[in-house]
């Protein structure tokens, strides 16, 4: 991946926006895809996306922002995929696969394809062809709030090709933003779908009244529970305690910007699955993820307790007084 080479970020969310004003600091143009036309409009005509990082002034010299998502797609060499994973097969169901096979992508999405229950680097790789080394993974701990307050940020890049990895890694590095390279694709797409997921339990128990002590305890059983589901998926050599695993998996569950945490806590005051989701207006990840993990799991019967209990609790509608008193009893 060459630096010259044009790369496009498709979606119009918060981590999106994020994600153009870090390459903008490094790119003398970049590509922008969003569905809403007014958000469009409304950008052209003040430099602020009107839904998400409103402080962020966005200097359209350096950014071609369209709906047309052939067209960004057709002018650009790499693809940053920051979609919402629940959108992302409507997206391009009926998309030309000779489109997209050679494209680099960066997964953003931080999700399960839930129609297919893959990452999405298997899904890129699935349905449009493109090689495993050519699909990159951006991986926290990083919010988006944060980056639109130029606060100190870290972000890892994993690919199979270290080239491509540092490359990107490079695109988006700035004052505010350090960056480091994995190879280690699968694991980091499956630790970014799962820290997802022990938010929402994390934020169920902060709900329901649980202190400093067992949330503790609660994070450092799920960075277990983490490392046996993706050791048993995909079987290397990975240190869990760096930061694009235990990291990412802390900030998530102890954020007041982590919508996978205030998804789980609404629930632990009481609220419906479909209320919280109203009330949030925001996509909480954990919630498609947690489905999807229990049927990849079926495969490799790992011992899950907790996303076991956040699955019962948002699917089986089991409460979560209830739940979280069985959960609680199991870990150690």
């Amino acid at each position: 991946m060459a630096q010259q080479e044009k790369v496009a970020v498709i979606g119009g969310g918060s981590w999106a926006s994020a994600i153009v004003k870090m390459l903008s600091n490094n790119l003398d143009n970049v590509n922008w895809w969003m569905r809403n036309e007014k958000s469009v409009e409304h950008i052209k005509k003040y430099r602020h996306n009107p839904k998400y990082l409103q402080s962020v002034e966005y200097n359209l010299d350096k950014i071609t922002i369209s709906t047309h998502l052939r067209d960004i797609i057709s002018d650009s060499e790499v693809l940053v995929m920051a979609t919402p994973s629940a959108f992302v097969y409507d997206l391009f169901k009926d998309f030309p696969a000779d489109l997209i096979k050679d494209k680099v992508i960066v997964s953003a999405i931080k999700g399960i394809i839930p129609e297919y229950h893959a990452i999405p680097a298997r899904y890129f790789h699935k349905t449009f062809r493109v090689p495993y080394d050519k699909i990159a993974m951006i991986s926290g701990p990083c919010h988006a709030e944060e980056v639109a307050l130029e606060r100190l940020s870290y972000l890892t890049i994993a690919c199979p090709d270290e080239t491509i990895a540092q490359s990107f890694a490079d695109l988006v590095s700035c004052r505010y933003i350090k960056t480091s390279t994995s190879d280690d694709l699968f694991g980091t797409e499956l630790s970014a779908v799962l820290k997802n997921v022990y938010a929402i339990a994390s934020g169920i128990y902060a709900g329901l009244g649980y202190g400093d002590n067992f949330q503790a305890v609660l994070i450092s059983n799920a960075i277990q529970e983490a490392e046996r589901f993706i050791d048993a998926v995909n079987p290397i050599h990975r240190d869990v305690l760096t930061s694009a695993y235990i990291g990412d998996l802390l900030v998530t569950s102890y954020s007041k910007f982590s919508r996978n945490r205030t998804f789980g806590f609404m629930l632990g005051k009481g609220y419906s699955v479909k209320t919280a989701q109203l009330e949030m207006d925001m996509i909480a990840e954990g919630y498609y993820a947690v489905k999807s993990i229990k049927k990849i799991n079926e495969k490799f019967e790992v011992d899950l307790p907790i996303c076991e209990a956040v699955y019962n609790i948002i699917y089986e509608r089991i409460s979560p007084v209830v739940e979280s008193s069985i959960l609680a009893d199991k870990l150690t």
